[in-house]
């Protein structure tokens, strides 16, 4: 594997990195404060990401998109990640899963998605269904040329501020050696149609200004023409996000992580007590020792994962373990700088209390660790059992 970054790939980390520093940075405190992004603020964001080429860049540029690799793509994210949540999404990457759109849905969603008109959000988590994606009970009748929706979902990121929803539904049951199994298919459902509604979450103590939502149906029809995909292929469609999902976080972990362990080197290199900087003291220098280490050994996994998936040989566990071990090194990571920097750690005039409650989100979301450890536990055994 050659670790050496392409000129295009140096020159990708390099914009990003001056787009968060100039455009994303100002603004975190205020968004920490009020919880909230300005619709102004967003829309200015939007623009200049728009004007930078970065909006859409995991898109493949035959539509419109950036059209990077899954290597430039972690390189990107790892970069960006390094910023506000609330913020740093505004400069979109679609979900992978709207390329399955087909016929009028290029031109409806796919295509106004990629050139920033619209937004999407994907609905999955349901209160009584977790990470039991199989138990959801949301349903999708079929209903002569239509479907009607029923159920309930919550824990939806920025679906306040989506145009539509990529919807998930229970469409009908199989029977298995292990018992009924749930037939789940994927929709594009527009916000605002009858029988559709949306209100405000939950508050999270991570990423502030980063909305959740609860998305209620009843009775909602959409025609059959919506179904993204295949009917009752969903779970298929869903798990190949989930992959690609969970290399883009470990890669935004990498950034965070990058981003604590600069702010904590410098103050351990400039904060003087008993005569001398603290990172002198052993009980500080090795904690950053520490840090650098697994910082490293989280951004390697990530990056050999991306490259992997370039490949075409990632495997559900190469993903399932960037994710693991990324997010479990940020809130290791975080705690530690908290730490370092002692009392000013959790004042809100740094960002080091915001990476700390950020980071902790990130073991839960789009899988929880022990999610994680079944997929890369069960891969191991699989070629072992009978």
């Amino acid at each position: 594997m050659d670790f050496t970054l392409s000129h295009e790939q140096q020159l990708i980390v390099e914009t990003v990195r001056s787009f968060v520093e100039r455009e994303l940075y100002p603004h975190e405190l205020e968004v920490e404060r009020t919880d909230r992004v300005t619709p102004e603020l967003a829309k200015n964001i939007k623009r200049k990401a728009l004007e930078a080429g970065l909006y859409a860049a995991n898109m493949p540029e035959a539509l419109g998109g950036g059209g990077l690799d899954a290597v430039s793509m972690a390189l990107m994210e790892r970069e960006l990640g390094r910023a506000s949540m609330a913020l740093q999404m505004l400069v979109a990457r679609p979900s992978n899963i709207l390329q399955a759109c087909e016929g009028e849905q290029i031109d409806e969603y796919l295509l106004p998605t990629i050139r920033g008109e619209r937004l999407e959000c994907l609905a999955m988590t349901e209160p009584g269904a977790g990470s039991d994606l199989r138990s959801m009970s949301t349903r999708a009748d079929a209903d002569g040329d239509d479907y009607v929706i029923n159920g309930t979902k919550h824990f939806i990121s920025h679906a306040d501020l989506a145009d539509y929803v990529v919807l998930f539904a229970a469409t009908g049951e199989e029977q298995t050696a292990r018992g009924p199994k749930k037939k789940i298919t994927a929709f594009l459902v527009d916000k605002g149609i009858e029988g559709f509604s949306v209100r405000d979450g939950y508050h999270s103590v991570s990423h502030r200004g980063y909305h959740n939502s609860i998305l209620e149906f009843d009775d909602c029809r959409v025609p059959a023409s919506k179904v993204l995909g295949d009917v009752h292929c969903g779970f298929d469609v869903a798990n190949e996000w989930l992959s690609a999902t969970r290399l883009q976080i470990a890669a935004m972990c990498v950034g965070r992580g990058q981003r604590a362990l600069e702010l904590c080197t410098e103050w351990a290199a400039n904060r003087r007590q008993f005569g001398q900087p603290i990172g002198r003291f052993q009980g500080t220098s090795f904690k950053l020792a520490d840090m650098a280490m697994e910082l490293k050994a989280a951004e390697l996994m990530t990056l050999e994962t991306a490259w992997r998936l370039d490949r075409g040989t990632m495997r559900d566990e190469d993903a399932a373990m960037a994710k693991l071990y990324a997010t479990e090194m940020l809130a290791r990571l975080t705690d530690d700088a908290v730490q370092i920097f002692g009392g000013m750690g959790l004042m809100d005039e740094l960002p080091l209390e915001r990476l700390w409650r950020d980071a902790r989100v990130e073991r839960i979301w789009e899988g929880t660790s022990e999610i994680q450890r079944h997929i890369i536990s069960r891969a191991l055994l699989r070629p072992h059992e009978s």
